[in-house]
């Protein structure tokens, strides 16, 4: 009774946005999108599009997402929202995470970038244009794969907190106290693997449709970015996300190693408690302000 009033309520949902989005103006866009995708698909084969293809997704928009806060630190004007004021970004430091991800990206992500054609091919996942899922299932799946990635990253970021685990793995990531963009996938090798592996769970349960790997790598991408920038920008659209974590919360983490483990939202901090200080800390900050006004 349960499954068929859930399936009822989905149903139903699923044709109120079908309905608003037949309300919406036709995308200019579209139709240029739909001719670079023929024009892809056309020009090379499946596996050049799901290997070099998702490499250069993941190469390009990683360090152009991470450019913004880069560019910040060169901005009198944005000093004001750096988080950890004290703790300036440094060339040194910056070029060193660089060295680390060129390796990471590939010499560990690029290997098993090379395995999504496999994937694709096993799981007879289409390229096609004309499967291509409209956008609000494609926004919804990626809310998925974000609720199962954040889960496995809370539970496995936990873990590697472990005193007798932290030193081997993840200390790695937590060189620089105070955390900026491009430092997002600045981690030991088996830390990109472990943590990583949340990543491939959605996909292995919801893809159906080579598009779902780039458009979940982009928000994922902007997701970790954002986190790790050291700024709390006001209008940070992000904020708007129900439960989302945000800079704040995770630069807490890293101030302190402990605590606000998740990646994404912060419901697993609240129902385990592991946001305790990061609360006291935030409540004590409010203090501090109003009697500085």
């Amino acid at each position: 009774m349960a499954t068929n009033e859930s399936i009822s309520i989905f149903s139903s949902a699923s044709l109120a946005v079908e309905y608003v989005d037949s309300l919406l103006p036709e995308n200019p866009l579209q139709e240029p999108f739909k001719n670079a995708w023929n024009y892809m698909l056309n020009n090379y084969t499946k596996f050049q599009i799901a290997t070099w293809g998702s490499l250069i997704v993941h190469e390009v928009l990683y360090f152009l997402f991470c450019l913004p806060a880069f560019l910040f630190q060169f901005i009198p004007y944005m000093k004001k929202y750096k988080i950890q004021k004290d703790k300036p970004e440094t060339w040194e430091n910056q070029w060193k995470c660089f060295k680390v991800l060129l390796f990471n990206h590939f010499c560990i992500q690029l290997p098993l970038i090379c395995g999504t054609y496999y994937f694709t091919e096993y799981f007879n996942i289409p390229y096609d244009w004309e499967t291509m899922p409209r956008w609000y299932m494609l926004l919804a799946r990626c809310f998925g794969c974000a609720v199962i990635e954040d889960t496995w990253h809370y539970f496995l970021h936990r873990l590697l907190h472990h005193k007798r685990i932290y030193k081997h793995i993840h200390k790695i990531h937590h060189e620089f106290q105070a955390p900026f963009g491009m430092e997002a996938e600045y981690a030991h090798p088996l830390e990109t693997l472990i943590l990583g592996t949340g990543f491939f769970i959605g996909i292995m349960l919801l893809c159906d449709h080579v598009i779902l790997l780039w458009a979940w790598v982009t928000i994922r991408l902007i997701e970790t970015i954002d986190v790790h920038s050291g700024y709390d920008i006001p209008l940070n659209p992000l904020n708007l996300i129900p439960f989302y974590a945000g800079s704040r919360h995770h630069d807490f983490h890293h101030m302190n190693f402990i605590g606000n483990y998740a990646s994404t939202f912060t419901w697993w901090d609240r129902l385990f408690g592991t946001d305790s200080q990061f609360t006291a800390y935030i409540e004590k900050m409010k203090k501090v302000e109003k009697k500085t006004e």
